[in-house]
């Protein structure tokens, strides 16, 4: 009797036509604040975006002009747009590897399982809770070239001064170094977290058959580390192409345009030029970049993660 039951095809029960649009309606309603904020604070101002970027506006922000592709064949023949892609990349290559090498190696140190590591975990994160301005400012002092604790420090062992924020040799470099610091915190938390939730267990069996500790961390740590590793790397990248709080406090883009990252030159032509078309083609221009950059890491990091 059961086997001529189980031979009976199962039929789901039908939903009628109105139960499945007051189902349709209520989910609707549940979405409808987050659809409102998204509309509102995303979409409108990325298609306003996209769209002021074909015209010419005046002072206000309003399409004066319709020019099509010429705001972007501008940006391209501009030798300002070149220099800010240029310091963009190079910014971009000076804070990501170092800020997760630095972070992975002091995630490896506060996992160890010593008396007092508490503190020093509390130590390497405290940076999460800075602001961009108040550590910028700290920065400030220190790059000082007179008073600068980093000259001064020069100064014990006989070496000359550097012009850290005033030198186009060193400004971009200097403000990479303050950028590392103040990721350090947020990318050291999510990897020590990464690292907590790898099952002791493969360690034990491998210290069993002998490993030693390098060999576990190639071989045990860093590929069940990799789904961290890939989402910090991620994270830290989009960071980094929008950077513009340690450039407005302790360069304004300057000397020489060796600091106007990308969108600290889209902030320099809005609201100081008033140009708001090149200002909303740059923006398009570094949203297809990080969108690029993104899809890439994808396609290609993502085949290397280790997923447990």
């Amino acid at each position: 009797m059961s086997s001529a039951l189980d031979s009976k095809e199962y039929k789901p029960p039908k939903i009628s036509f109105w139960r499945r649009s007051l189902n349709a309606r209520t989910a609707l309603l549940y979405l409808l604040p987050s659809i409102v904020l998204f509309s509102v604070f995303v979409f409108y101002p990325m298609f306003r975006t996209i769209y002021l970027s074909f015209f010419l506006t005046d002072q206000q922000g309003q399409a004066a002009l319709f020019v099509g592709l010429e705001n972007y064949s501008y940006l391209f023949e501009s030798d300002s747009f070149k220099q800010s892609t240029k310091a963009t990349i190079l910014f971009v290559l000076y804070t990501v590897p170092a800020t997760i090498i630095l972070a992975l190696f002091l995630a490896l140190l506060a996992n160890e399982k010593l008396k007092g590591i508490g503190f020093f975990r509390t130590i390497f994160s405290s940076t999460m809770g800075i602001s961009v301005a108040a550590s910028s400012v700290v920065w400030l002092f220190l790059f000082h070239p007179s008073i600068g604790m980093f000259n001064r420090f020069l100064g014990i062992f006989g070496l000359k001064d550097i012009q850290w924020l005033l030198d186009p040799e060193w400004a971009l470099l200097s403000v990479s170094i303050s950028t590392i610091w103040l990721n350090l915190g947020f990318s050291f938390l999510i990897i020590l977290g990464g690292l907590q939730n790898i099952d002791e267990h493969l360690y034990e069996s491998s210290k069993i058959d002998g490993a030693g500790y390098f060999y576990r961390l190639r071989r045990i740590t860093i590929p069940m580390l990799s789904p961290t590793l890939f989402f910090i790397i991620t994270i830290t990248m989009i960071n980094a192409f929008q950077t513009f709080g340690q450039i407005d406090i302790l360069t304004k883009g300057g000397p020489s345009e060796s600091t106007n990252l990308i969108v600290y030159s889209i902030y320099k032509e809005a609201f100081i030029n008033y140009q708001f078309g090149t200002a909303s083609a740059q923006a398009v221009f570094l949203f297809i970049t990080i969108l690029i950059v993104t899809i890439l890491q994808f396609k290609f990091g993502e085949k290397k993660v280790h997923y447990q």
